[in-house]
């Protein structure tokens, strides 16, 4: 741990590693030079979480354990389907997921509330968003599972109000609220007015930030998500949870910048991308 943080100095930072590399072998070497002990699992060596056999899921938790690296949850797609779509076999692959998050010695498992029909009113499938939501749940109870909701844009719960009623309906022990700075900002939710509404459900923070009108993600305080105030608010609040860092700046305009000594340090854009926002998320942590 970090020991010049000035808040949250208990929690974790972990990452969505398949930011560096496809690669596990240079997701965990760069990893590894970060001090970084923890991956949010969503992919490596070509395959997505969902699609690992449990023989390939032993092999990776042996390949961690060597880097002495942990999940802190499974990076799944669970929910991140139309909610027009066939359901059943969607249930059955968080089944899957969830034999998968045992052998990786997890108890926490990303989900999102389907995707809405372009144009039309999320209301309007309410009662389908929550009857596959409790499907889903009552999986995770039987499995003595957490299911982390992430407030992912377009979908069901991708405002505060919509994440509470999901909340409200369902938070409890197998059913918990991620907190997505940069989604919110590109829903058009003050990410401030979402921290007092989900607060007390809040069990997992996904750090990335973004501004509002373009959408465009940014290195954590440098957009309209309010990270170092929300941050702080965490720490008051005695929030110990994960810290998973989720850059998405591949494309981002002022790497280049950010980042001047990436061609020294013979780092790919992506690299040099990942580097950048773990440096930023540490600059908000101990400034």
């Amino acid at each position: 741990m970090n020991d010049t943080r000035t808040i949250l100095k208990e929690c974790p930072v972990s990452c969505f590693a398949d930011e560096i590399a496809p690669e596990v072998e240079k997701q965990t070497a760069l990893m590894q030079e970060l001090g970084i002990g923890w991956v949010e699992f969503r992919s490596g060596d070509g395959k997505g979480v969902a699609d690992y056999t449990e023989a390939e899921a032993e092999t990776l938790m042996r390949r961690l354990e060597a880097k002495k690296i942990r999940l802190s949850a499974v990076g799944s797609p669970i929910g991140k389907i139309n909610i027009t779509d066939e359901f059943g076999s969607h249930l059955d692959s968080l089944a899957h997921i969830a034999r998968l998050a045992k052998i990786w010695d997890t108890r926490f498992i990303r989900c999102f509330s389907f995707f809405i029909p372009e144009g039309e009113k999320p209301e309007k499938y309410r009662d389908e968003v929550f009857r596959r939501m409790d499907r889903m749940v009552e999986l995770a109870a039987k499995e003595n599972l957490v299911l982390l909701h992430e407030n992912e844009k377009e979908i069901y719960g991708d405002t505060a109000p919509r994440c509470l009623e999901l909340m409200e309906q369902f938070g409890g022990e197998n059913l918990k609220a991620t907190f997505d700075f940069a989604n919110f900002v590109q829903c058009g939710q003050d990410p401030r007015q979402a921290y007092d509404l989900l607060k007390d459900h809040i069990a997992y923070v996904h750090v990335k930030d973004a501004a509002f009108g373009s959408g465009r993600v940014t290195p954590a305080g440098q957009g309209d998500g309010h990270v170092k105030e929300i941050l702080t608010r965490l720490d008051e609040a005695g929030y110990t949870g994960f810290l998973s860092l989720e850059p998405h700046l591949a494309d981002f305009a002022g790497l280049s910048g950010l980042e001047k000594n990436a061609e020294k340090r013979g780092r790919t854009d992506t690299e040099a991308a990942f580097v950048t926002a773990y440096e930023a998320l540490q600059k908000l942590l101990c400034g």
